[in-house]
């Protein structure tokens, strides 16, 4: 099925103060197009500043609507008239104190409402959700696992559950979700974004709260001083990941799942990089910290560090295949090292670290 989006016409992107979803707008502004932007509080001018900021240098305009992932309904204002619909709108923490209320029940009820609202609006010819790698695997070892030891569309998230791993298991009951909703109606085409580990500049440093943004302050803030545990993952430049939306909302035959990973890589690959430019005047971690050392000290640091994880994931390699998104949507992605120091130097600049 080929999708024709028409760019004269609104794009809805929901949760648009979000780390990825900032780019997409910003990418979408600059090609001219009006963004309905859902958001919680349109009222918040902090949390919109940079968005504004953005428009107005750009072609494009912008729209808030008030919109919540858990309100029935909410989003039909913001997607009448929309022939695209991203969903980027999920929650990723891991402070979290009742998995099913803070991420299994946004993730999936507000997929849900969201599309069910495209459902309903008789405009929408495409939605394009973000999903995540973690709908695919949950730890690096189940790499090993998975067919030809490499991680594909074809795979998905087996190992996740409510006690182990409950983002993962969100991101991956949200997809399945969407896919079911899509199967049981014509009128719109689904296309699901499934990114590695998201890094990369944050376009509003002061209101951020990802994991991302946690681990560069831990990196370069003498957190991880002493060394940096040596876990397999996937990593990729969130401009890259804001590009991959907007492929696959505009390339007429994008269909199916796109692992969105720029690099196999481990998070001392990722702290070296940032050595040559930043290594002398912050206190950014040098060596690897052994598995045997985080077996004892790991879950008394960090809950998140229990020890199955540090068995399932330290010193264990990550691969996944990014073939199908380079194929069908002419996909590049940005070098590790520019990704970090460009993230790095907006703590940098912001006084953050």
């Amino acid at each position: 099925m080929s999708v024709i989006i028409d760019k004269t016409k609104p794009v809805l992107v929901t949760g648009a103060t979000g780390y990825v979803a900032g780019w997409l707008v910003k990418r979408l502004l600059e090609e001219g197009i009006t963004v309905h932007a859902a958001v919680r509080d349109p009222n918040n001018k902090a949390k919109l500043a940079h968005l504004d900021e953005i428009a107005a240098k750009s072609s494009g305009g912008i729209k808030y609507f008030k919109s919540d992932l858990l309100t029935q309904g909410s989003y039909a204002e913001a997607m009448k008239g929309c022939e695209l619909v991203f969903h980027t709108a999920s929650p990723f923490t891991s402070n979290v104190k009742d998995p099913q209320k803070d991420l299994i029940a946004p993730a999936v009820l507000g997929t849900k409402n969201v599309l069910e609202t495209a459902n309903q609006t008789p405009s929408v010819k495409r939605v394009v959700v973000t999903s995540s790698c973690a709908a695919i695997y949950t730890d690096a070892i189940d790499v090993q696992n998975s067919p030809k030891g490499i991680l594909t569309e074809e795979v998905w998230n087996t190992t996740a559950s409510l006690n182990y791993q409950p983002y993962s298991y969100s991101k991956t009951l949200a997809e399945k979700a969407a896919w079911e909703m899509a199967g049981k109606q014509s009128q719109w085409d689904l296309v699901t974004i499934n990114p590695s580990f998201v890094m990369g500049p944050m376009l509003n440093p002061t209101e951020t709260t990802s994991e991302s943004f946690s681990v560069l302050k831990q990196l370069g803030d003498g957190t991880m001083r002493a060394g940096v545990p040596k876990m397999g993952v996937g990593m990729v430049d969130v401009r890259d990941v804001a590009n991959a939306h907007f492929l696959a909302g505009f390339t007429p035959s994008a269909k199916g799942r796109y692992i969105t990973s720029g690099h196999n890589t481990d998070f001392l690959e990722m702290a070296e990089a940032l050595l040559p430019q930043y290594g002398a005047k912050y206190p950014l971690p040098k060596k690897a910290l052994p598995k045997w050392l985080l077996m004892i000290v790991g879950p008394f640091a960090n809950k998140l560090f229990t020890r199955q994880f540090i068995r399932n994931n330290v010193n264990i390699e990550w691969k996944a295949d990014n073939s199908k998104i380079k194929k069908e949507l002419g996909m590049t992605f940005l070098p590790l090292k520019k990704t970090m120091e460009d993230g790095f130097q907006v703590l940098v600049d912001n006084k953050l670290i």
